[in-house]
């Protein structure tokens, strides 16, 4: 039997940043290149809101494309591994604080 805490926890939404660093992690998970089948599948996102963020995260330079005439395939960034370092540190913090629950 799941706790209350568990429940709430399954049940619970991710933030825009939340999505963005599990796409990072996915990313950076496959030596930091990936196809975007797989981070479709991995994400948990629908294929029109993956498209979304793939957008939003080259557009801000946290990956990179690369196209071949039969492939496309991601990369994550220096300016990418850096937000997971830092939303790492944040989420450290909002935890020793119990304002992660």
């Amino acid at each position: 039997m799941h706790s209350y805490k568990q429940k709430n926890m399954a049940n619970k939404k991710r933030t825009r940043l939340e999505i963005i660093r599990d796409i990072l992690e996915v990313i950076k998970m496959k030596s930091g290149r990936i196809k975007p089948t797989h981070i479709l599948y991995k994400s948990n996102l629908s294929h029109g809101m993956m498209e979304e963020y793939l957008a939003e995260l080259k557009q801000k330079q946290f990956i990179k494309e690369q196209k071949t005439p039969t492939s496309r395939t991601y990369h994550i960034t220096e300016k990418g591994m850096h937000y997971l370092t830092e939303y790492q540190s944040i989420a450290q913090f909002t935890s020793s604080f119990g304002l992660n629950e």
